[in-house]
């Protein structure tokens, strides 16, 4: 079992930055490939970004790329999604997954927190 615990969420105005972190329970953190995901209200869960075991591999939804940055910190258990130039279209609650295996898809993570909203006002 992991349990993740999402934090760092909060309203902040448009083009303004957050940076949300996700912490893990287990030591064997290495071990699993670090997804983010958002839903926003009456939308299904969409990809985000996601990061490699190792952090050398990412990968990023097309309209985070450029805006988004993930990363991972394994002397903490941790991985973070920095979030720049927001837009008010990002609002949504936000949830890290982790599973042995990267992927783009919810499906394929065995692991969740519980979320973490994000208001973005224009």
């Amino acid at each position: 079992q992991v349990q993740l615990v999402e934090s760092g969420g909060g309203l902040v105005q448009a083009g303004g930055s957050l940076r949300l972190s996700c912490a893990a329970s287990r030591r064997s953190f290495d071990y699993y490939a670090m997804g983010w995901f958002r839903q926003a209200p009456g939308k299904e869960r969409e990809f985000v970004a996601a990061i490699s075991q190792s952090g050398i591999s990412t990968s990023y939804a097309d309209s985070v790329k450029g805006r988004f940055t993930i990363s991972r910190d394994g002397s903490q258990n941790s991985v973070y999604l920095q979030m720049d130039s927001l837009k008010p279209e990002d609002t949504a609650v936000y949830y890290c997954a982790a599973d042995p295996a990267m992927s783009v898809s919810a499906d394929s993570y065995e692991y969740w927190g519980q979320g973490t909203q994000v208001t973005v006002s224009s």
